[in-house]
């Protein structure tokens, strides 16, 4: 049976990793019964986390045998498995506490040692920031290998992190080998490589649900990390091109991922767009409402909502006063 590129809603894969809070569910939509609600893998053929398509007629579907059975809606230049896998994964993060200082490995370093798996890189748009709020970016000096092993060993490695106060709206590119963490009072999209593999260096001592300490991955987190010192990230100011009823802004753009904010302002007169035959596209709501319309489709989208459009896609239209992340490689 021919099935026509049309978009479709999607539903995500739950997380309640021991430092999320309630936000996801109170003010992004989120009307999951997990507590508590740490993350949504909004657009995700992980097999740790599949999303869902939640309307049309694949409703009810893992998205990965979706494009399994209809490679032409991934396009033509993405990089895939063969098997319907997406090269990147879109989540929200709620930190209620600090995430665990951590390190992700590079695609080479995972194919050898992960059984062919990806490395991740990955980006975070700041949705919101506590006051004071801060993530580890980096080391505020050059290490050895020895130097950090010593570091972690005697608890005194926190001194040696980098930590940057975020603010609504910016935009980080953690690149594999970077230590990181996320800090508490940081609400995060988390656009990154198609992976779930993090090294864990350090987690303050905390216990998970077990009531056992966390694992940490000390000897491949010094395999993989940057030990030089990272200079601080520079939040620039960002293009921002008008048109009739829109706005969009390049956040960031790297080999794996192409990421724009879009404000869309009109409710009256639509905004005419569709996808070429080169790659999808994932609208990720972030603030507002609209409607997505095209033949035989309307969907109606509002905070928190994903939405998959397949590459070569019908002609669409789009209305509302929201904001709008799209996702595209």
């Amino acid at each position: 049976m021919q099935v026509k590129n049309r978009p479709f809603l999607l539903s995500p894969a739950a997380k309640d990793y021991i430092w999320g809070g309630t936000r996801l569910r109170e003010e992004y939509n989120k009307h999951i019964d997990v507590t508590p609600l740490a993350e949504t893998w909004e657009c995700s053929t992980h097999p740790d986390g599949p999303s869902r398509v939640a309307s049309g007629v694949f409703a009810g579907e893992k998205l990965v045998d979706v494009l399994r059975a209809h490679p032409e809606f991934i396009g033509t230049h993405p990089k895939t498995d063969g098997e319907g896998g997406l090269p990147v994964l879109i989540k929200f993060i709620d930190a209620a506490r600090d995430l665990s200082v951590q390190v992700h490995p590079s695609d080479e370093y995972a194919r050898t040692h992960e059984h062919g798996q990806l490395g991740k890189t990955e980006m975070w748009y700041v949705l919101e920031a506590a006051p004071g709020a801060s993530l580890v970016y980096g080391f505020r000096q050059d290490l050895t290998r020895a130097m950090l092993a010593a570091l972690l060993e005697d608890d005194t490695v926190e001194q040696y992190l980098q930590k940057v106060e975020i603010h609504r709206g910016d935009v980080f590119l953690i690149e594999s080998g970077t230590v990181h963490a996320i800090g508490a009072g940081a609400m995060i999209v988390e656009i990154q490589e198609s992976s779930n593999l993090t090294y864990r260096m350090y987690d303050y001592h905390r216990l998970g649900k077990d009531g056992k300490p966390r694992e940490l991955h000390i000897a491949k987190a010094l395999d993989v990390v940057d030990l030089r010192r990272k200079p601080l990230p520079e939040q620039l100011q960002r293009e921002r091109e008008e048109h009739d009823g829109y706005s969009v802004e390049l956040l960031e753009q790297c080999k794996y991922f192409r990421t724009e904010r879009i404000h869309l302002d009109t409710m009256l007169k639509s905004v005419v767009f569709s996808t070429g035959p080169a790659s999808f596209e994932v609208l990720l709501c972030v603030d507002g409402s609209g409607t997505l319309s095209g033949e035989d489709v309307e969907l109606s989208f509002r905070k928190g909502d994903c939405i998959f459009v397949p590459a070569d896609s019908i002609g669409l239209e789009i209305r509302g006063q929201s904001e709008l992340l799209k996702v595209t490689c």
